[in-house]
């Protein structure tokens, strides 16, 4: 779900092939060089290499406890998540006609996992992702989202991206048992360690596997190699499960179902309160938290729209994605289905560029990746046996491919790079993606400021830096106050 920079658009030349039919007219197949045969490949590539989410978001998000300790059901994630990318990329492709798929994103259901439910509920945490999503699709039909997207310096909106794919990396490393936290004892010199000191038992092996197998794959480019890593190292855990009888896997243990397809269970749809956060932390904490969800939710949409359409060769003559207005409202309803199923909010995926490589050129091929996520909602027993050490080498992989986003920072402008470098460090050194923008933001403003450059600076970002400052001061300045 990582973005990537657009490329030259292509021009597209129509083609006299294709039947004609109403399907054709409707989603334009032939007039933009396409086939039915390349949609149907398309939308098949774009699954098998987005389908990961559907083993990493209920680990991700099951794996978590929330303020009063409460996890979610991982087969009910599963049903949910399959749910929304299937529902929600089936309407982009009807009503956006481009080849974008969603499902739940990568980054966001990290905050959700890491620093909302530890503050309040799971219902009040995804009631915020269905505020974030009625927010976003709020500032499109205002217009404001562009206005936002450009008072973002382009370095700043890169390291955000860089700083959640080496946050996502250092989870992954954590929640495969790779890297643990050290106790806080004397003469202990560093916060985390390699392991328990060092490797020891299968399931570490089995992670390392893992992950080399699908940086080799990566490196080799071959499509799928994600999910192809997943299922092979899954099938690996299985035979070793049955010969050496592993003790713990953590969360997930690689057991063989009774069954291989069962009934969809919908019970975390309609499972959010949408203002309950209030009750639970600040006004404040709360502005700041919708505000981090829809700033990564930003970020990764435009960056995605405009790489895969640029890739198709679907821009307009002015550099525009078509029918770009449809497209952003679709995917902040995609935010607000993902809350409203617990499954956290749901976004485009640069992962469609591999349908778009097979030749999808139309909203036709989502009908393919759309029924393929329908079809998963009933093969929930094989998607719960996958243990975190076969999902967690994804984390890292997808790390990587965020990371990639550091080359175009141009590092010799210091009042530009030191800022993006504060955004990027912060987020993995204090676990908060929140805490990671804030700096970033903080760090630019003050630069500028006493560089004598304050006008370069968006008023929105003068506005978001004080709310960030206070933010981080809340703690002295309630002391001073008086009110601790």
């Amino acid at each position: 779900m990582h973005t990537s920079p657009a490329r030259p658009s292509r021009p597209v030349h129509a083609s006299r092939t294709g039947t004609g039919g109403p399907l054709d007219r409707f989603f334009r197949i032939s007039e933009r060089g396409s086939t039915y045969a390349r949609e149907i490949r398309g939308g098949f590539a774009t699954f098998f290499t987005m389908a990961y989410i559907l083993v990493l978001n209920p680990i991700i998000l099951g794996s978590a406890e929330d303020k009063f300790g409460e996890q979610l059901s991982i087969p009910q994630l599963a049903t949910a998540t399959a749910l929304v990318a299937a529902v929600m990329t089936l309407i982009m492709g009807v009503g956006g006609n481009l080849p974008l798929a969603l499902a739940a994103g990568l980054g966001i259901n990290v905050i959700v996992a890491v620093q909302i439910a530890p503050l309040m509920s799971w219902e009040d945490a995804m009631g915020l992702i269905v505020l974030e999503g009625l927010l976003i699709s709020l500032l499109v039909m205002t217009g404001l989202r562009e206005a936002v997207m450009h008072a973002i310096p382009q370095p700043l909106k890169q390291a955000i991206s860089v700083g959640i794919g080496l946050f996502i990396a250092f989870i992954g490393f954590v929640d495969a048992g790779f890297v643990t936290r050290i106790p806080d004892v004397a003469n202990t010199t560093v916060p985390v360690q390699l392991g328990t000191g060092t490797l020891t038992g299968w399931p570490i092996a089995i992670f390392c596997l893992g992950l080399l197998l699908t940086l080799v794959l990566l490196a080799r480019k071959i499509k799928g190699a994600i999910l192809i890593s997943i299922a092979l190292m899954t099938l690996l855990a299985v035979v070793v499960n049955e010969i050496a009888d592993i003790e713990s896997w953590g969360l997930t243990s690689p057991s063989l179902p009774d069954e291989i397809v069962a009934a969809p269970d919908f019970g975390l749809l309609g499972q959010f309160d949408l203002f309950g956060s209030f009750g639970q932390i600040s006004v404040l904490t709360v502005v700041l938290l919708v505000f981090t969800l829809i700033l990564s939710d930003f970020f990764d949409t435009m960056g995605t729209v405009v790489g895969v359409t640029s890739e198709a060769g679907l821009l307009d003559e002015r550099g525009q994605v078509p029918g770009l207005g449809r497209v952003l409202l679709i995917d902040g309803a995609a935010a607000v289905a993902g809350g409203a199923s617990s499954s956290s909010s749901a976004t485009t995926y640069i992962e469609s560029a591999a349908g778009v490589g097979e030749g999808a050129r139309t909203g036709f091929a989502n009908l393919v990746t759309g029924g393929m996520f329908a079809v998963a909602l009933f093969l929930t027993p094989l998607l719960t046996i996958v243990p975190l050490q076969a999902a967690s080498p994804a984390l890292v992989a997808v790390g990587f491919l965020m990371m990639t986003q550091v080359r175009h920072i141009d590092w010799e402008r210091y009042d530009l790079a030191i800022p993006a470098f504060v955004t990027i460090v912060v987020m993995p050194f204090t676990y908060s993606i929140t805490n990671g923008i804030g700096a970033g933001f903080v760090s630019y403003v003050i630069i500028k400021a006493c560089l004598g450059k304050a006008r370069e600076v968006h008023w929105l970002l003068w506005g978001t830096a004080a709310l960030f400052l206070v933010y981080f001061a809340i703690d002295p300045v309630e002391q001073l106050l008086g009110v601790k």
